[in-house]
């Protein structure tokens, strides 16, 4: 489905536009149709990115092993701070990339360590396709839930190990990130969730055997759901389904909210791309702070 998100930010830009905006959303999004999404250097999309800086911060790569496998993840934390809140911010389908990384530092600012794991590295790296189908075909969709999950925990690790506070630990994702905060507040390892536009219903396979409507009963942290009303890949009715199961389900399941911002489509965080929102975006971000203060992570 991301692929016909970012399909549809493209169409949009209309051939005939004659803005120079307009002509430099269009080269922007092709190169990243064409070439992949190539980790800090996709052009800016003629929008307002965020640039946070590093300043105050150790911000940077780090590993971290896990059977075996060295994890390649990016953290930042304020310089010389212990004791820290800790979330881990999940990846969109292109990996580890500026946009994540920028975002961690956002935490950063606000007092806490961030760290997101590169989840696709024993499949792959992201940045070597040029084509998204591709990408989901011979990467994502090998990609099995239950190594996330165990990659996750050892994220975890490694926090409380480097003056993170696991007790007060909270994940947010963003698209098929925001799938992983759903499956991941069922495991008992976080305080809290905050998901953005995750897909929450879809077919059962090996690699992927839940889906967040099938785990949202047994919820044991409360998720805060960021959608989009205009988001044409996760229609509002399995919104209504995720609903109805949080409803019947645990405490941390009946605790968990959902807003929809009713002019947004898929991807309004995301300010690289055309589909970025700013109000949408500031309100959500401002909501996923008070959020984890209100369930311990802060």
């Amino acid at each position: 489905m991301l692929d016909d998100d970012l399909q549809r930010d493209f169409d949009s830009l209309r051939p005939g536009e004659s803005t120079e905006a307009g002509a430099s959303r269009r080269t922007a999004l092709k190169a990243a149709l064409g070439v992949g999404y190539a980790a800090a250097t996709l052009p800016v999309l003629a929008q307002n990115v965020v640039q946070t800086p590093a300043e105050g911060l150790t911000a940077g790569p780090i590993q971290f092993t896990v059977n075996g496998f060295q994890v390649p993840a990016y953290r930042a934390a304020p310089a010389g701070k212990t004791g820290l809140p800790v979330v881990l911010v999940i990846q969109e389908i292109f990996g580890v990339h500026e946009y994540i990384a920028d975002t961690c530092r956002r935490f950063a600012k606000a007092g806490y360590l961030a760290i997101a794991p590169e989840l696709y590295a024993r499949q792959g790296d992201p940045k070597a396709y040029t084509e998204i189908p591709r990408l989901q075909a011979e990467l994502v969709s090998k990609v099995p839930d239950a190594q996330v999950l165990a990659d996750l925990d050892g994220a975890l690790a490694w926090a409380a190990a480097h003056g993170g506070d696991v007790s007060k630990a909270g994940i947010t994702g963003f698209c098929w990130g925001g799938r992983i905060t759903w499956l991941y507040a069922a495991t008992g390892k976080v305080q809290a969730g905050v998901a953005w536009y995750g897909r929450l219903v879809g077919q059962a396979s090996e690699l992927t055997p839940r889906h967040p409507v099938d785990v949202a009963a047994e919820l044991k942290a409360p998720v805060l759901g960021l959608y989009g009303g205009k988001d044409q890949g996760i229609p509002l009715d399995t919104v209504d389904k995720m609903k109805s199961s949080l409803a019947a389900g645990s405490a941390a399941a009946k605790a968990s909210r959902f807003v929809i911002y009713p002019e947004a489509g898929h991807a309004f965080h995301a300010d690289y791309r055309p589909s970025y929102q700013k109000a949408a975006a500031d309100d959500g971000w401002q909501r996923a702070l008070a959020w984890f203060r209100e369930h311990g992570v802060a």
